[in-house]
């Protein structure tokens, strides 16, 4: 009987299996799996410490992230301004908090000035609705003659305002059911503005520090994102940063010219405070599409005050084009240019993120929009057409 030998050697099936992995036996090799395991079991639980600290210190300033989102808008839609300040006076820049404080102080009156001031128009004018209410309830109101004036509804409105004010018993039962809720409303509006004052005073303490250690603060932040998400995450935040400059310079600085525009569209047309009037106007056209409501109330203004129909509607004609042309031609032009985003995209940003976040979306918006198409398009340009087909 033969005895087989083993198989004859190729060659082939050393190369075929793999190596097996050198593991020590012993002692130390059961030592070093110890010390991988406890080194796992500690790494997860450093990520599940940070985690923790990082949700509680949220929690804890959820309620002024608000303000400091705010803070971040202003200081990086102001940083290139800022920089040429301190170009411009480099004696105040080696001063160490004083150009922080004088652009922080000049950010804050840029702010404060329109507030004041229309503070104190409202005061007069609700000085003079007082006086106004006082003498409808011992005489009433005649029916004034624009009402006849009215392209359509005109005895509607004369048949109401008989009804409800002209006659001192029916005015006086109307304007006291109105008291009551206005003083409602007038404890809500004093809440709502105490708290809007303590979020831009952190606002502004925010912008502050901002520029104070700006340089520091930036290159940190870089640091950051390239160790965690290597060049393309630099990239995403220059996209951002340049999404944030275009909305300030289509959203502020055209909303800025569509008031003065129609301010004095206003002021030649003889309409009541055109000055606050024009100030609404600036600060509606920010947000697309919503100038059209001060340009509206200033129509029924001239319309009331007897200033005629034919100036009443160019007035809203007026308005109507400017925004238009605002809206359509130019603040696309300002907001896509610098980062290359279609308008739907623009668009989309910005009504989004007004829905979402309030006014605070305006910026967000069309920033994440800007970052969401930057992401695109890599990954449409680095994977090609589809070879499959």
């Amino acid at each position: 009987m033969s005895h087989a030998g083993p198989p004859p050697h190729d060659g082939k099936s050393d190369r075929l299996r793999p190596a097996a992995p050198l593991t020590p036996y012993g002692p130390e090799g059961e030592a070093e799996t110890q010390r991988t395991v406890t080194g796992r079991a500690q790494w997860k639980a450093r990520e599940f410490l940070v985690a923790v600290i990082v949700a509680v210190a949220i929690y804890t300033i959820h309620g002024f992230l608000t303000a400091l989102a705010w803070g971040c808008v202003f200081a990086v839609a102001t940083r290139p301004l800022y920089k040429k300040t301190e170009k411009r006076w480099p004696g105040l820049a080696r001063k160490g908090v004083l150009l922080p404080l004088l652009c922080t102080a000049a950010m804050a009156l840029i702010f404060l000035v329109p507030m004041i001031l229309a503070g104190v128009q409202a005061a007069n004018e609700a000085q003079s609705v007082l006086l106004l209410m006082h003498h409808a309830r011992h005489t009433g109101i005649p029916i004034p003659s624009w009402v006849r004036e009215l392209p359509a509804g005109s005895k509607t409105v004369a048949t109401w305002w008989q009804n409800n004010l002209s006659d001192p018993g029916a005015a006086n039962e109307l304007l006291s059911s109105v008291d009551s809720r206005s003083l409602a409303m007038t404890r809500t509006v004093g809440s709502q503005l105490v708290h809007r004052a303590t979020l831009f005073f952190f606002s502004i303490l925010t912008l502050f520090f901002l520029y104070k250690d700006g340089d520091a603060i930036t290159r940190q932040c870089t640091l950051a994102s390239r160790r965690a998400f290597g060049r393309r995450g630099e990239v995403i935040g220059q996209q951002i940063v340049a999404s944030i400059h275009g909305t300030v310079a289509g959203l502020v600085l055209v909303g800025v010219g569509e008031g003065f525009v129609m301010g004095l569209v206003y002021l030649v047309a003889g309409a009541p405070h055109s000055a606050l009037l024009g100030v609404a106007t600036a600060i509606a056209a920010m947000i697309p599409f919503c100038a059209m409501i001060p340009v509206a109330l200033a129509s029924v203004l001239l319309l009331i005050g007897g200033a005629g129909t034919f100036i009443a509607i160019s007035v809203l004609v007026t308005g109507a084009v400017v925004i238009f042309v605002a809206d359509h031609l130019v603040r696309p032009s300002l907001i896509g240019g610098s980062t290359q985003l279609p308008f739907l995209w623009v668009l989309l940003g910005i009504l989004g993120g007004a829905e979402t976040w309030g006014l605070l979306g305006l910026f967000v918006g069309p920033a994440a929009m800007a970052a969401l198409h930057l992401l695109w398009s890599n990954w449409v340009r680095e994977h090609g057409p589809d070879r499959t087909s």
